[in-house]
């Protein structure tokens, strides 16, 4: 004789199992709603519902690839990219345009000057009897003859 109650056991399990499609339902009906992505991670995410019972349910499986697909074939709804904040984007813009022109004419400026300061230094050490040039270091920078 089997033991326990198995009429309780499956009228909780039928609840339980009536209680997740409601949920998963819910969750479509709000993803559709705020236009998110439909599939089956997002739905169980937002039903609490495992991905696995979203496969195995008939019902739902065919509703959520008929959504996504439709989804993936629709183009997304023109959004105004224009959110009023234009004019602040264009005038920091075009302050780091003349940030980086200014930092970039410094910086051929200073290569210049440096490129006349070795010539220079050449020179010198050409007209001391100092033929050959050592590179300079840190170390040998500080130091001190």
């Amino acid at each position: 004789m089997p033991r326990g109650n198995t009429a309780n056991l499956l009228a909780a399990a039928t609840r339980k199992s009536e209680n997740a499609h409601s949920r998963a339902d819910t969750a479509i009906r709000a993803l559709i709603k705020t236009g998110q992505p439909i599939n089956f991670r997002s739905v169980a995410r937002a039903s609490g519902c495992s991905i696995d019972f979203l496969y195995k349910s008939p019902s739902i499986r065919s509703r959520i690839e008929q959504l996504r697909l439709q989804q993936s074939t629709t183009p997304p709804a023109d959004r105004p990219l224009d959110t009023g904040d234009s004019g602040i984007v264009h005038t920091l813009t075009a302050q780091l345009n003349e940030l980086r022109r200014r930092h970039h004419l410094e910086v051929t400026e200073l290569r210049a000057a440096l490129a006349a300061a070795h010539g220079e230094l050449l020179a010198l050490k050409r007209s001391h009897g100092h033929v050959t040039l050592q590179p300079v270091t840190d170390a040998s920078a500080t130091e001190h003859p």
